[in-house]
């Protein structure tokens, strides 16, 4: 089993004004919660791990995880209210979101919330997104991937959201402490440029990452495909056509389906992370691509089925 823990939220897509009135669709949504919600329509065992409403938006949530198989024995429900990210996509299907959560029940899981033993069947743990930076989740998190550190994979993607916390400075102190537990960082190029104003290249980053610990890296760049690199070296690949409705998800979609081909292959264990090839690496980019290539063909962050992903890469 994989845990996911982090966010879980209401993504309110808006539509174009008209007369005074602003369309709008709520949907199930946050990064790790859409990953979760991957790997289990991949078929890979995945529970979830994070602060859940008991208000009608956390019912929702609750009640999606459920229905697609994802374990939520591991839900800490609270009264507090759900965030809510509203999101305007543009032409070109890039997403901008802006976030209504101050003290929302994602953000304000503690340290005594979390389970003080996991069950040996966990093999990794996820963590990503604005729960590494908002407080006092961050530090329960990362208090969580430290103690598990070395005993199961843990994989970071830090999917920097500005509209949460727009300090980079505070994102770099917050992921400092997931950088030196990781066994692998997902990583987009928007993220880099973010996190370092352009100030690093995609491999300086990647050595960052890598002198931090990590066994391997991958970053995404969009349309232009993925590079990852490794103690063995690095290698890269080119994006998948596709006929793209939006991007949301892509980037959930790419890293679940990475992790999904890591267990399904018997590999989902640091020492196998670290001994991977780069034969092996390419493999997973183009898997990982192509569970992409797929998402963005949808409206939402819609993940594909073990079956999808198949018939797409047959």
């Amino acid at each position: 089993m994989i845990l996911v823990c982090g966010e879980a939220l209401v993504d309110l897509f808006l539509g174009p004004a008209e007369g005074g009135e602003m369309p709008a669709r709520a949907v199930a949504g946050g990064s790790p919660f859409n990953v979760a919600i991957g790997l289990a329509r991949l078929g890979v065992a995945a529970g979830f791990l994070g602060g859940v409403s008991r208000d009608r938006f956390g019912e929702m949530l609750a009640g999606r995880l459920a229905g697609e198989g994802v374990d939520t024995r591991f839900l800490h429900r609270t009264a507090r209210l759900s965030t809510i990210s509203v999101v305007a996509t543009a032409a070109d299907g890039q997403p901008s979101y802006s976030f209504h959560g101050e003290g929302a029940a994602d953000r304000s899981l503690e340290l005594a919330d979390l389970p003080q033993a996991l069950p040996p069947e966990i093999e990794a743990l996820t963590f990503g997104s604005y729960t590494m930076v908002a407080e006092p989740a961050a530090s329960a998190f990362a208090a969580l991937a430290e103690r598990e550190a070395g005993r199961r994979v843990i994989s970071v993607d830090p999917n920097l959201r500005p509209g949460v916390e727009p300090d980079m400075a505070r994102w770099h102190i917050a992921g400092e402490r997931f950088y030196r537990c990781a066994t692998i960082i997902k990583a987009s190029d928007e993220d880099i440029r973010l996190a370092w104003e352009g100030g690093l290249s995609l491999p300086e980053a990647a050595q960052y990452w890598l002198g931090c610990g990590a066994k391997l890296v991958v970053i995404t760049r969009g349309a232009e495909g993925a590079v990852a690199f490794s103690r063995s070296g690095s290698v890269a690949v080119a994006g998948r056509h596709a006929e793209v409705r939006d991007t949301v998800g892509a980037g959930d979609s790419f890293h679940a389906a990475l992790l999904a081909q890591l267990a399904r292959t018997g590999r989902l264990r640091v020492d196998a992370i670290a001994a991977l090839d780069l034969p092996a690496i390419e493999d997973l980019l183009h898997h990982a691509g192509a569970a992409a290539a797929i998402t963005v063909t949808r409206r939402g962050a819609d993940l594909p089925s073990a079956a999808e992903l198949a018939a797409a890469r047959a």
